[in-house]
């Protein structure tokens, strides 16, 4: 048990221990000889090894519930919930930083950013104010910025995640932007903008848009990048397709038709496969992407699907489902289902914080 948590130092986890009925939650300062200092809502606690019966270390599901400006906090060892934590008005999308002690959340009403402590599972700082209109970030692979998107200001803000301010004037790109990635090696963001019908690529070292932008399908709102960088797959909500950019070049390779109102996409880590939700018929269709096709078996969800993200070891994809009152989770092997019971409906974003062990 003491290597098992010494591997998961500066991790959030929970353990079941001998003589207590409810399960204790922290993030791991310290694994000493014979204790584990563990530090979260209650404070620090000093904890006995050998009274440690499991461990469960996630990772954590954060659910967007942006009708009621709250986030759902998910255990994904267990798939239970583990708390809720109010955010700004009509929060639109979380990122975490690269060790997952921090999440960034865009609040569309508020033009701003919040900072979430996950060990705390609290808000810390002040809110950072960036353009009209917060919708969707990104963070560098280094986790020293975050890119978000202003959709009424048609602009990008960059934060520098040591100071939580924004830095520098704001990238102009085109009308609308929603979806961004940042690609593996940092050196490109990829904005979509989706009343233009348009991808806009940043060079995040200059902070300068490159080029002009890339065409691709009717109000595209969401994007992916393959773990090798290699692709951008741009999901277009009204043509009801999924396009695919090659980044060396920056051109459309591939249009693959998906289904209608397609929301959401996520790249197993991986890189084999991309699974999109369609809002149009409530499921979730797989892209093989080596071949750029849709691939048996389609997967029923719930009604209206929006957000999806996958698990770091590839074998759960979560889906948020607008008007249903629960999660879907799809086990990526077997692509069958099972359901997490949610107390309301009007659930949108999804991310999950990473392992680093």
């Amino acid at each position: 048990m003491r290597s098992t948590l010494q591997r998961l130092d500066s991790q959030y986890i929970s353990v079941s221990t001998s003589g207590v009925a409810d399960t204790i939650e922290g993030r791991i300062r310290r694994t000493e000889e014979g204790t584990v200092i563990l530090t979260g809502v209650f404070g620090t606690r000093i904890i006995p090894i050998c009274s440690i019966n499991s461990v469960d270390y996630g990772p954590f599901a954060y659910a967007l519930f942006t009708f009621n400006d709250v986030i759902t906090v998910i255990n994904t060892a267990t798939n239970t919930i583990m708390g809720f934590i109010p955010v700004g008005d009509s929060p639109n999308d979380i990122v975490f930083t690269p060790d997952g002690t921090r999440a960034y959340v865009t609040n569309f009403n508020d033009d701003n950013v919040l900072i979430i402590d996950t060990a705390t599972n609290t808000l810390i700082g002040m809110p950072i104010p960036v353009g009209d209109g917060a919708n969707r970030n990104a963070i560098t692979p280094d986790g020293s910025r975050v890119y978000v998107t202003n959709f009424i200001d048609d602009t990008v803000s960059v934060i520098d995640t040591t100071s939580n301010t924004v830095i520098g004037p704001a990238i102009q790109v085109g009308n609308g932007p929603t979806g961004i990635a940042i690609t593996p090696n940092g050196l490109r963001a990829y904005v979509v903008n989706s009343t233009d019908g348009t991808v806009s690529v940043i060079d995040t070292t200059a902070n300068m848009v490159l080029g002009l932008p890339i065409p691709v399908g009717l109000l595209p709102n969401e994007i992916a990048i393959t773990p090798d960088g290699s692709r951008a797959y741009v999901v277009n909500f009204s043509s009801g397709s999924v396009s695919v950019i090659d980044t060396a070049f920056n051109l459309v390779i591939a249009t693959i038709p998906v289904g209608p109102s397609p929301t959401g996409i996520a790249i197993t880590p991986d890189g084999s496969r991309a699974y999109v939700t369609i809002g149009g018929n409530d499921t979730v269709v797989i892209i093989h992407i080596a071949m750029n096709t849709v691939i048996a078996p389609t997967i029923p969800v719930g009604d209206s699907p929006s957000g999806i993200a996958i698990t770091p070891d590839g074998t759960r994809a979560y889906v948020t489902n607008t008007l249903s009152p629960f999660i879907s989770i799809i086990n990526t092997s077997s692509n069958t289902v099972t359901s997490l019971a949610l107390t309301n409906t009007g659930y949108s974003g999804i991310g999950i914080t990473p392992i680093t062990i």
